[in-house]
């Protein structure tokens, strides 16, 4: 049975480190710092990195492959982007790819960058690695794709299981869930969960990983269709009438100004 946990990175990065007890074998997502994993595996000295899974290009997401695969030999995945260094294998959308015996299903989910993917794993209990497209009551911002790319990224995430398990890389929910509750303020899920993550946040812990069942209740950019988003997203920009795209766009220039 393959294990989660959460290596702590930068201010409020994560690194996924995936664990196979029965191979001592891990594999890593997004380590934009490789001094967290070499530590691991320090401590762990029967332990061998064998893969190194990437969502996108930017640096807080890839700077550590580079000296943790001269340091193991771990094979490294990624979508096609020149920018990404040490690619050993190239995915694509629909494809899939063996990591510790498990399968997941790589999904391009554009508009945070323009080759982001999502690692997804269909079991009892599903997995998403969503880098930056997907975030615990939010979304990543949009540094090379355009609204409509983001929004239909974002359904296509909506529309797994609801009850996979959403592993962001950023400790970001708390002042997502500040933002969801401006937008709809008499949401009462917002108002639960937001008291829930204030006192785990208090206590130390993280607030991650999310279930999709409580981002379809919470997150809005997931309830662009929603009638309480949706008028208040109009009567803030002065437009009667708004197409879910456009719902979506206002919503997400509202938040980079929150």
């Amino acid at each position: 049975m393959v294990r989660i946990d959460a290596l702590p990175a930068f201010q409020d990065n994560y690194i996924w480190l995936l664990e196979d007890p029965a191979t001592r074998r891990i594999a890593v997502v997004d380590p934009g710092d490789a001094v967290p994993v070499l530590a691991w595996l320090e401590a762990n000295p029967d332990w061998q990195l064998a893969d190194i899974l990437i969502t996108h290009h930017h640096a807080d997401h890839i700077g550590g492959v580079e000296p943790l695969k001269q340091a193991t030999g771990a094979r490294v995945l990624g979508p096609d982007d020149e920018r990404i260094p040490a690619r050993d294998f190239t995915l694509r959308d629909g494809e899939t790819v063996d990591v510790l015996g498990c399968t997941f299903r790589v999904l391009e989910v554009p508009g945070h960058t323009r080759s982001h993917i999502a690692y997804f794993h269909a079991a009892v209990q599903p997995w998403l690695f969503c880098g930056d497209t997907l975030f615990a009551a939010g979304c990543g911002r949009l540094f090379e794709g355009t609204p409509s790319q983001m929004h239909r990224s974002l359904n296509r995430l909506a529309g797994l299981p609801e009850a996979t398990l959403v592993y962001c890389t950023h400790e970001y929910t708390l002042s997502n869930l500040r933002f969801a509750q401006a937008v709809e303020p008499d949401n009462p899920a917002i108002a639960r969960r937001l008291a829930e993550v204030t006192a785990r946040r208090a206590a130390g812990h993280s607030s991650l990983p999310s279930n999709l069942a409580l981002e379809r209740e919470t997150n809005p950019f997931l309830r662009t269709g929603e009638t309480s988003v949706k008028e208040k997203v109009a009567r803030r920009c002065g437009r009667a009438t708004l197409d879910p795209d456009q719902v979506f766009a206002e919503l997400r220039a509202w938040k980079d100004n929150f």
